[in-house]
């Protein structure tokens, strides 16, 4: 991992995980789109132009949405996947064009487990899909549902098998596909979060019971992702810090599990907070997640990301510059604005020469340094 250098904004220094170097710390996370028309999970027209306005506006890594390894780990019937050579064929057109505006493209590998076959947004509030209108059976870690889903079906030996390996036939296609990166996602109530809260592992044998026992799954996975994707390129994981629920997950456990699975091959850690219970009481407000980034990272000298509210550069600017993350993940922020990360730029002073050519005439200084 670089260290940041001392010139310019902390923001807009380039930083380097494994083979890759990024250019700036401005990162977009994974933001479901729930748009795959055809509901075969490939990726279209529209993935390429969310994706690709924010590459081409000054992003320094763009995370695709949670793309689900297998067509039951989809949260909705209108999810990405990366099960098929068709979906990876239709990714790689993605990340040809990210590359050429100098971004680098990252996909975070899902599977949604109990909180499956659901509505796709705006959709949501009717909850899981009956299974006579297109759902299908879900499962977890155990036979607990999600408030106001169907119980799932706890997966047995070879059902853990098989997510592994789906997991594992998923990043040799990311890599077919072009991707820079690939991120596990452990975070927001799905599967592997499933497996790593005590709120909802229950089982008693060798994927439950120990802290050891509930993050097996996650290292397993782990393993056999960095088997597929070689030593040069990075590996994130995406963690709920916390369920907000006293006796759930916590920032604690999260920090002993980020250094396992450090030892197990992943460099960097996207953290993030909730998704477990549906009722947990979350103080949101800016930048309410952040503390968490920085107290994993401080407990396992591990690179971390920030993400949640955070939409000002000054306020990722500390966050950075002051050591408390190594990167700002911006979702709403680039959703509203696709070149928030020049606007940052502009901001912060920081002097890049991230603009596409086709824009230059648009720069401030060649509009009396007005926006």
């Amino acid at each position: 991992m670089s260290a940041p250098g001392s010139a310019g904004p902390a923001l807009f220094r380039p930083i380097t995980v494994r083979g890759l170097e990024i250019r700036n710390r401005v990162w977009v996370p994974p933001l479901c789109q729930y748009s795959v028309t055809a509901r075969d999970g490939v990726p279209h027209d529209w993935h390429l132009v969310h994706l690709g306005a924010m590459a081409a506006g000054g992003a320094g890594l763009v995370v695709a949405e949670a793309t689900a390894v297998s067509p039951e780990g989809r949260i909705s019937d209108h999810d990405t996947g990366l099960w098929n050579d068709a979906q990876a064929e239709a990714w790689s057109r993605i990340t040809r064009f990210i590359r050429s505006q100098g971004a680098a493209s990252g996909i975070q590998l899902a599977h949604a487990g109990r909180k499956a076959s659901v509505w796709p947004e705006p959709m949501r509030r009717r909850g899981s899909q009956p299974l006579d209108e297109g759902g299908w059976p879900t499962v977890s870690a155990s036979a607990v549902a999600f408030d106001g889903y169907r119980e799932p079906l706890a997966l047995d030996e070879a059902g853990i098998a098989r997510v592994i390996d789906d997991f594992r036939s998923a990043a040799r296609r990311a890599v077919e596909a072009g991707f820079d990166l690939v991120e596990v996602h452990a975070a927001h109530g799905y599967l592997v979060h499933q497996f790593l809260s005590p709120l909802s592992n229950l089982r008693d044998d060798r994927w439950g019971g120990s802290l050891e026992n509930r993050a097996r799954l996650l290292l397993e996975i782990v393993r056999a992702v960095r088997a597929e994707i070689g030593e040069e390129m990075p590996l994130f994981v995406r963690f709920s810090a916390t369920d907000w629920v006293p006796g759930g997950w916590d920032e604690d456990q999260t920090s002993v599990v980020v250094a396992w699975a450090k030892d197990a091959g992943a460099d960097f850690f996207d953290i993030s907070t909730g998704g477990l219970v549906a009722a947990a009481d979350i103080p949101v407000a800016p930048g309410y997640q952040a503390h968490f980034a920085e107290y994993v990272g401080e407990h396992t000298e591990a690179a971390v990301s920030a993400v949640g509210r955070i939409t000002d550069a000054r306020h990722a600017e500390r966050l950075v510059a002051e050591g408390r993350a190594d990167a700002v993940m911006f979702g709403k922020a680039m959703m509203r604005d696709p070149h928030f990360a020049m606007r940052a730029a502009h901001e912060l002073d920081a002097g890049t020469s991230m603009w596409p050519p086709q824009y230059l005439r648009a720069r401030p200084e060649h509009n009396d340094g007005e926006w």
